[in-house]
């Protein structure tokens, strides 16, 4: 029996996990890229970070889209041949590469910057008023006019 290893999925996966889409594509245990390396933080209640070290890229080296829930940083670098000089070591990758996150309904990025080599990429979770929990009141018939409230709490 083949045992598979779901922390690439839950990695990539920020928000509301959308673990039965990311199942049907078996396919998908094979692409877990390593480069560049990032972290997914939590920040209060609906606020998330992605942080992602993008060591020698500049603003104008690296691009971020969404589209259909899918969040896709890209970074191409422009190689200059002047520059490139005599290394005796490279190990600065500085290659291009693809990182993409699925996002769950309602996840929306507020904002991204770059500090220190660093790529901040702000999301927050937007959950439509229609959506949210709300108060209902229960009425009893033998209360004489006492008016009973249920709370619905988020889980």
């Amino acid at each position: 029996m083949r045992t598979f290893d779901l922390s690439p999925l839950l990695r990539a996966t920020v928000g509301f996990e959308r673990m039965m889409d990311m199942l049907d594509n078996p396919a998908r245990f094979d692409e877990a890229p390593s480069y560049p390396p990032y972290n997914i933080e939590k920040h209060g209640e609906d606020d998330y970070r992605i942080t992602m070290a993008v060591a020698g890229f500049s603003e104008e080296d690296l691009s971020i889209t969404v589209q259909d829930n899918a969040l896709t940083v890209e970074g191409k670098k422009e190689r200059d041949q002047a520059k490139e000089g005599n290394y005796l070591h490279r190990g600065i990758a500085e290659r291009a590469f693809q990182r993409s996150f699925r996002l769950a309904d309602h996840i929306k990025v507020t904002g991204a910057k770059l500090e220190n080599g660093l790529l901040h990429v702000d999301l927050v979770r937007e959950v439509p008023e229609a959506m949210k929990p709300r108060t209902i009141s229960i009425e009893s018939a033998g209360s004489a006019g006492r008016t009973q409230v249920l709370e619905n709490k988020a889980a």
